[in-house]
């Protein structure tokens, strides 16, 4: 531990991995700094305010007051912390390819500061060999110091389900793998002070590759029912009984929904991250690919679905017609847009002709644009794309026109053929 130690974490990423690990580490008694590059974001959070919906003000602020969540965008201080733990965003490049650039940048300003003794942890998702091949060396490079011999170095990749209240961050398992079985342990130590359960692995680029299987076992199975769905299109097959359907068998059989495609910042993105590792190993994983091109189509298979609607329903076209997308967050309940098919759907209705609208509740504005008011009568069509529960799917079926369900919403108000279903 390093001398004068002041914080026992450092968490480099004020986003939706640092706040809810600041806050849990914090409610374990832990003295924690949060360290982001935004000034008017450290400056909420050492006002108590999160912008973090997993985290409220109100438990934000009973840290801060306390004093165990620090914020600052100075990595001069990370030095005083006895555990750096990086929650950095993993985007791709617009050749879908790994953008590790906010790693790369946080390493090396941690590099100069960085003491003996500290435990520096990877927790953003990433290609397996990431935490060897591109951090190891720019935090000795630049501190002069050998991981797994003066620090100690290793991977636990976030596990976060924005809005989900059953598993969080303290309940939800942490793998944990370092470059030696004793930056494996340290690392493991820092998290049991706040984790109800460690699993340790053997090494960073398998606790890299859990996360990623994590997220393709999803992207895949996901691309299997939405396949299906295009497939229960031609049949005249409802997808939704069918699903519902095998998930009463109890054995053999995991329920995945279709929908308009991936959202989110994990599924719709790390696949890519192995394919491309795969790569150097001349190894293509076509079984990843072909869903993420099946994923990738949902939102072009969605908008023929509006236009087939509006063509049968109302003798319309999409272009001129009025269309509300209700729903824009990629997941019910929570305003989280990041990676959301919502945003492709608009574009193509919008390159359609269509004028279009949203409305959601949990996010009151984003692209330029503003939720507007859900009047179901004013427009042509209403395209369900996020289901959240606050809202009256019934009156909506009651006073829309064409209603098309991406989400199967309309359960049991489907009635006198308005309502059109993935």
């Amino acid at each position: 531990m390093p001398e004068e130690s002041l914080y026992d974490v450092a968490v480099i990423g004020a986003g939706y991995v640092g706040v809810p690990l600041a806050a849990t580490f914090g409610e374990a008694g832990s003295r924690v700094l949060l360290i982001d590059v935004q000034q008017h974001v450290v400056d909420a959070l050492n006002r108590g305010e999160s912008h973090i919906e997993d985290v409220s003000s109100e438990r934000l602020a009973a840290l801060t007051e306390k004093g165990l969540v620090v914020a600052t965008t100075d990595y001069e201080q990370a030095k005083r912390a006895h555990a750096v733990l990086i929650a950095l965003p993993t985007p791709l490049s617009r050749q879908r390819e790994p953008d590790l650039s906010y790693i790369e940048r946080a390493g090396q300003s941690l590099a100069p500061v960085l003491q003996r003794g500290q435990v520096v942890i990877l927790e953003s998702t990433t290609w397996p060999g990431t935490t060897r091949e591109v951090l190891q060396p720019i935090l000795e490079e630049g501190s002069g110091l050998t991981a797994g011999v003066d620090f100690h170095l290793a991977m636990s990749p976030e596990r976060v389900d924005p809005g989900r209240e059953d598993w969080t961050t303290k309940t939800t398992p942490k793998v944990v793998g370092g470059i030696s079985p004793e930056s494996t342990k340290a690392a493991a130590d820092v998290y049991r002070i706040a984790i109800d359960t460690v699993h340790e692995v053997s090494t960073p680029d398998a606790a890299e590759l859990t996360k990623l299987l994590e997220n393709i076992y999803r992207a895949v199975n996901i691309a299997l029912v939405n396949e299906l769905a295009q497939l229960c299109d031609r049949m005249e097959i409802d997808v939704w009984e069918v699903v519902d359907a095998a998930a009463t068998k109890p054995f053999g059989f995991a329920s995945f929904k279709p929908g308009p495609g991936l959202g989110g910042h994990c599924i719709p993105i790390d696949p890519f991250y192995l394919t491309w590792k795969a790569r150097e190993f001349d190894f293509s994983t076509r079984f990843i690919e072909l869903a993420g091109e099946v994923n990738n189509n949902m939102p072009y298979f969605c908008r023929s679905l509006i236009s087939q609607a509006l063509n049968h329903g109302a003798n319309k076209s999409v272009a001129g017609s009025k269309i509300l997308i209700l729903g824009v967050a990629y997941k019910p309940d929570i305003g989280d847009m990041r990676e959301s098919p919502a945003e492709k759907l608009i574009h193509l209705l919008r390159n359609a002709g269509g004028d279009v609208s949203y409305h959601d509740p949990h996010v009151p504005e984003f692209d330029g644009m503003h939720s507007v008011a859900l009047e179901p009568d004013a427009y042509d069509c209403i395209a369900i794309v996020t289901n959240h529960s606050g809202i009256d799917y019934r009156e909506v079926v009651r006073r829309g026109h064409v209603i098309v369900d991406f989400r199967n919403a309309t359960k049991g108000y489907e009635g006198d053929g308005k309502v059109w279903k993935l």
